[in-house]
């Protein structure tokens, strides 16, 4: 097993996952199977307790595994399923070091940081690395480990000093450091500084690990005299410098990698240039290229609760952005706040309420994700209830699932004591209840978590359409609450169709109202499994349904996707089979010097 180590210096945000996910993308195409975990050094055990505010949104794994959403970006670019232990916290860790201590596994020794707690990690490193997850036998060939936060950071110093024992152990030809920093450029003088790069790596050093690759930071590409000064004075050839420089959008940084010929500074360093082929990028060139080209737009309005952060919905961006790529449409997002489309705010702050308002108004589709709490519920209620009277199309996936029941059970069936239990435990007509396995006591692991099986009961819905009419579907789920069995058949008889089922046909997993454009409900999360090359189905209804569309899709229109494949793709030239307003954009096959054009506003999200 090869292992490549990267870690993040000066300032966080640099884009480490998206940097260990590229470089896995490139290792990949040079036919290498690849594996992935990400350490955080937090002492939680999970991400699931944690607020999106806080962390940025909860992925979930098949497993039922949540985990930090960089684990989000490790399975779209190299299309794997991880399990909940490719996600390593210093909570798991003296976790597990404690139950062995308590079973007197230790033999009375007193139990310390180290050898104890770096013996664990190192040991959950390799266990983890032999696990398939590509759906292939046998253990990948390289495991790409990201470590969480800074250099510096007091609560990563245990794993900086196993991962430094670590290196030692696997031995030279088994362990590439990759050490991602920032250059940045002061207004003042225009000049790249290394400095901070420079004392990063001198930290880095002090603690035992040597950095093999540089990848800096910048808003533009490393001048050369910037690149000799790094390699002098932080002792890295400047062959294995390279520049992760403001893209027009995130689908480059794959290919910024394999123009610098970072996988052959890394093959080298792992002993693997007779093993590895020539990389081949067509497709992620094709799906860059495209995304760039594109005119016609689509306007999503995103109502939720956490729209201040953006990687609070990290997957639904994702989701929508590979589904608009593949409509050919320019996807763009409208944060609606669901607290200023609420009575309230018109009274509190009517600028925000009519902004809000004219946001839902202006919009082709709508969009109510998942969340906890009764904060902005009302305004969730109303954006259904909009989008249901007015026909525009919708998606709500778990809470806005179960919003938009309560709404069609307010106004449709005329009960206005409708709700969920969740918010009004004395509802009186409870149309959402707590599931019986759940737990009311503890909060961590115990909502209804990971891969599900879900049936569909009606072949012509729009829902077993899109998925390409299978009988069912595995999808994700992670909820607490679910629609009242008892209510499904009153439902029914109002016009709102439960056409996906649990195998108990107890628990309604997709809704869908017929005579509406798009009205579309998951109780399963479908953002955790969308890849670029195969966007959610449910996500491909919403903006095809948007954009005039959807008929076309349901038709079969090439299979339901409008994006090649890497089955299609000879060169990494593609005329896309939709015309937009009446003329194909032909996409060159360019930018096979690497001269990706900047935006100078940062990688695209």
């Amino acid at each position: 097993m090869k292992y490549v180590l990267v870690t993040g210096g000066v300032v966080s945000g640099l884009g480490k996952g998206v940097t260990a996910s590229s470089i896995g993308v490139v290792l990949k195409s040079c036919g290498l199977r690849i594996t992935s975990i990400k350490i955080d050094p937090y002492l939680n055990t999970d991400a699931g307790t944690m607020s999106p505010f806080e962390h940025g949104e909860v992925f979930v794994l098949d497993d039922g595994g949540e985990v930090d959403l960089d684990l989000g970006n490790y399975e779209r670019f190299l299309d794997i399923k991880l399990t909940r232990d490719n996600n390593i916290t210093t909570g798991k860790i003296y976790q597990s070091v404690l139950e062995k201590e308590r079973k007197g596994e230790y033999l009375g020794k007193t139990v310390q940081v180290v050898p104890h707690i770096t013996n664990a990690i190192q040991e959950w490193i390799e266990r983890v690395a032999m696990v398939p997850v590509d759906g292939e036998e046998g253990p990948a060939d390289v495991c790409v480990i990201e470590l969480g936060g800074t250099i510096g950071d007091i609560e990563s110093m245990p794993f900086i000093e196993a991962l430094g024992q670590f290196s030692y152990h696997v031995g030279p030809g088994n362990f590439c450091l990759v050490h991602v920093s920032l250059v940045p450029v002061l207004n003042v003088v225009g000049e790249q500084k290394t400095k901070p790069t420079q004392h990063s790596v001198r930290g880095l050093r002090g603690l035992g690990l040597t950095p093999n690759i540089l990848a800096c930071r910048s808003t533009k590409e490393l001048e050369e005299n910037v690149k000799e000064k790094l390699s002098q004075f932080c002792h890295v050839p400047a062959a294995n410098i390279v520049t992760l420089y403001d893209v027009s959008n995130i689908w480059r940084i794959p290919l910024l990698l394999q123009d610098q010929n970072a996988h052959e500074a890394i093959l080298k360093v792992l002993n693997l240039e007779s093993f590895a082929r020539e990389p081949k990028l067509d497709e992620w060139v094709a799906r860059a290229s495209i995304f760039d080209g594109l005119q016609d737009t689509v306007r999503i309005a995103m109502v939720g609760k956490y729209t201040g952060l953006s990687d609070s919905y990290l997957s639904v961006l994702k989701a929508l952005l590979h589904a608009s790529v593949d409509c050919c449409r320019k996807l763009v997002v409208d944060w609606v706040a669901s607290t200023d489309l609420e009575d309230s705010t018109a009274v509190e702050a009517p600028d925000s309420y009519k902004a809000a308002w004219n946001s839902l108004k202006g919009a082709d589709g709508v969009l109510v994700p998942g969340g906890f709490g009764d904060r902005g519920v009302q305004g969730k209620i109303l954006a259904a209830n909009y989008a249901r009277e007015n026909n525009v199309p919708y998606l709500g996936i778990c809470l806005g699932m179960q919003l938009a029941v309560v709404e069609f059970a307010r106004n449709v069936m005329n009960l206005p004591g409708a709700n969920s239990t969740e918010f009004d435990p004395n509802a009186k007509t409870p149309c959402v209840i707590f599931m019986p396995e759940g737990s009311k006591t503890h909060m961590g692991g115990t909502m209804r978590l990971g891969s599900r099986r879900a049936f569909f009961k009606a072949v012509d819905c729009k829902s077993a359409k899109l998925y390409g009419n299978v009988s069912y579907v595995d999808e994700r789920h992670r909820h607490r609450y679910e629609v009242n069995p008892d209510m499904v058949a009153e439902f029914e008889n109002a016009g709102l169709q439960f056409v996906g089922k649990d195998e108990t046909e107890r628990r309604m997993e997709i809704i869908e109202i017929p005579d509406h454009r798009y009205f579309v409900g998951a109780q399963f999360h479908p953002e955790f499994k969308s890849r670029p090359s195969k966007p959610s189905p449910l996500f491909v209804g919403l903006i095809a349904a948007s954009s005039g569309q959807l008929d076309r899709v349901l038709q079969g229109c090439c299979n339901g996707h409008m994006i090649p494949t890497k089955h299609s793709l000879s060169n990494g030239s593609y005329t896309p089979a939709v015309h937009q307003n009446g003329h194909a954009k032909k996409i060159a096959n360019g930018l096979s010097n690497g001269s990706f054009y900047t935006n100078g506003n940062g990688v695209h999200a």
